[in-house]
């Protein structure tokens, strides 16, 4: 089990994720909350008088005594691996081992263990997201009144300014984080329930000790820090699950969106954004001067296997037949870990990305010197309206030169448009010249965008 890269290694293994959140899906830490359940079982029995303070004593002096090599040769032999494990601890426990476990299935350890790590694994993707808000926020106040031509249709369109378009991503992850805190303070345990969830094993193990099964269950979940669901069959509901991949799903479809306009805003002929380029980096193998936007596209491909984990969780929460059955099993040992290591990878790109991305001004003066000043001709149309002249004869007049204008924009000219609407007498019989040229500076033409990017930002950042 020395595995090395001449085999087979998923690349979340070595190549994405932090160790924090690797370590969370370790299988050693995955055997150790195990062993804490099964504390916490004997200890609650203890109360009932069924376990010894030495036994469990002995069970708490070797919690973190993994022995994986052991367990897989057990497993070999007995096709079971939480029985292997049962007896691994049992054989380093010779006064406990016949109480671990007891009155438990095994959805008991298992279920209760995979809702301490996901709730842990959520505290990580909580204190990535909220990093990427507060840096975000940062910029979206530095580049608030900043204006640049905003796009439709991915075709130009009004003026916005560089930090309102950042508040866009700031808001919508402000909403993932709120679900993302909703999901977690729910998260519960199976909690010990036996094979089909009636608590039918405990409720028998526990006659004449003057305790209730749900006594002994409320002890022991008290002991591992999280709530039980107050009904389940063998396993806690999928639904739980679903949930949770849902919220991954949200954050990492922000994350996308973000990515691809990055991608976009990067492209030469936009040049708005840049991310962070190293001296020796490397953009192409055939191309030297390629500078490829290489972690905006890391991110979009791995959102895509974040968002189909939600399909697979699905599929379990909807197939879950009758009490249980095993077929999400295999699936959940590996969407739900990646699903959750992608994210983090992600997260911790974006975080490099926008600490380190570059706003270009020579860009954006250039974009709002060819486009800008076709959408500010809508300020000269309503003011010729206000003036008396007929909005739809004027609407004319703007659209016959903006077409012209238009043209030669395209061939590579410079915008003649403010110029000929300056001259234009049709516009003159209402407007003077300098209240044309005025009206047709673009760069004031963001309406309430630094306001609303300053609320969204006090929204964003607000304690939680």
């Amino acid at each position: 089990m020395d595995y090395t890269h001449d085999t087979f290694i998923s690349p979340y293994t070595w190549r994405y994720g932090s160790e924090e959140m690797k370590k969370t899906f370790s299988e050693v830490y995955k055997r150790k909350l195990l062993r804490r359940v099964w504390i916490a079982l004997a200890g609650a029995e203890r109360k009932a008088g069924l376990v010894t303070d030495e036994q469990l004593k002995e069970l708490i002096a070797h919690k973190d005594d993994i022995d994986i090599d052991r367990a897989a040769e057990i497993e070999m032999e007995i096709r079971h691996d939480l029985m292997a494990e049962i007896k691994t601890y049992a054989e380093q426990c010779p006064k406990a081992g016949g109480i671990i476990h007891l009155g438990a299935t095994s959805m008991d350890a298992l279920d209760n263990a995979d809702a301490i790590r996901y709730k842990e694994a959520l505290e990580i993707i909580e204190k990535k997201t909220k990093e990427l808000i507060f840096i975000l926020s940062e910029k979206a106040i530095e580049y608030k009144n900043v204006p640049t031509m905003a796009f439709t249709h991915i075709q130009p369109a009004e003026i916005t300014t560089i930090g309102y378009r950042l508040a866009q991503t700031i808001q919508d992850l402000s909403d993932d984080l709120d679900d993302l805190l909703y999901v977690k303070e729910r998260i519960r345990g199976k909690g010990f329930k036996g094979a089909v969830g009636t608590l039918s094993s405990y409720t028998e193990l526990l006659k004449g000790t003057g305790i209730s099964a749900e006594e002994m269950e409320s002890w022991a979940m008290d002991e591992l820090g999280i709530k039980a669901f107050t009904a389940s069959t063998q396993i806690y509901t999928r639904k739980q699950d679903l949930r949770i991949m849902e919220v991954l799903s949200k954050i990492a479809c922000t994350l996308a969106k973000f990515s691809l306009d990055f991608r976009i805003l990067q492209s030469p002929p936009i040049g708005e954004f840049s991310e962070p380029f190293g001296k020796h980096q490397v953009g192409s193998s055939a191309m030297p001067f390629k500078r490829n936007p290489i972690n905006s596209e890391k991110i979009d491909s791995l959102s895509r296997l974040v968002s189909s984990a939600y399909s697979a969780a699905w599929q379990n929460a909807s197939m879950t037949i009758l009490e249980r059955s095993l077929d999400d099993s295999a699936n959940r040992r590996v969407f739900i870990p990646e699903s959750f290591i992608a994210l983090d990878e992600m997260l911790m790109t974006e975080i490099r990305i926008v600490k380190g991305m570059n706003i270009h001004s020579a860009a954006t003066k250039r974009l709002m010197e060819s486009y800008g000043i076709f959408s500010a001709t809508e300020r000269v149309l309503m003011e010729a309206g206000k003036k008396g002249a007929d909005r739809q004869e004027m609407h004319e007049v703007i659209r016959e030169l903006s077409l012209k204008a238009w043209e030669k924009v395209q061939n590579g000219e410079a915008n003649p448009l403010r110029n000929e609407m300056a001259a234009d007498n049709r516009i003159l019989e209402y407007l003077t010249k300098d209240e044309i040229l005025s009206l047709l500076d673009a760069s004031s033409y963001t309406g309430e965008a630094e306001k609303r990017t300053m609320k969204v930002v006090q929204e964003a950042t607000r304690p939680r």
